[in-house]
């Protein structure tokens, strides 16, 4: 089961460009303002800037589902014929994070939250 898409994630080339545009747009200062990810909280939605992003094989903004089992789910979206990208990580507090690609080439975000 999932709580929906509530995080999408850009991978940008230039971080203190993207994060000018996406204040500017939000009309919000980021609450995570780091080297390696920008994040913003609007409206219920998580939006993130990773400047590695493209480096991960990242081809464009990734939607990420929030679940409550993401190794399972991993589990089924690869049984169902989807391409690990990456595996299951923790990138703080103790969120985890994977992706997958999907037959068509579109890339899955799976977010577990502690």
């Amino acid at each position: 089961m999932t709580a929906g898409l509530n995080t999408i994630v850009y991978p940008v080339k230039d971080i203190a460009r993207a994060k000018a545009l996406f204040s500017a747009l939000l009309e919000i200062e980021p609450y995570a303002d780091e080297p390696y990810y920008v994040g913003f909280k609007d409206a219920g939605q998580d939006v993130g800037l990773d400047p590695n992003g493209h480096a991960k094989g990242m081809t464009g903004p990734v939607p990420y589902w929030h679940v409550s089992d993401i190794r399972g789910r991993l589990a089924a979206l690869v049984e169902a014929g989807a391409e690990l990208l990456q595996d299951v990580q923790e990138v703080g507090g103790g969120r985890l994070i994977a992706s997958v690609k999907d037959a068509d080439g579109n890339l899955v975000g799976l977010l577990q939250d502690a």
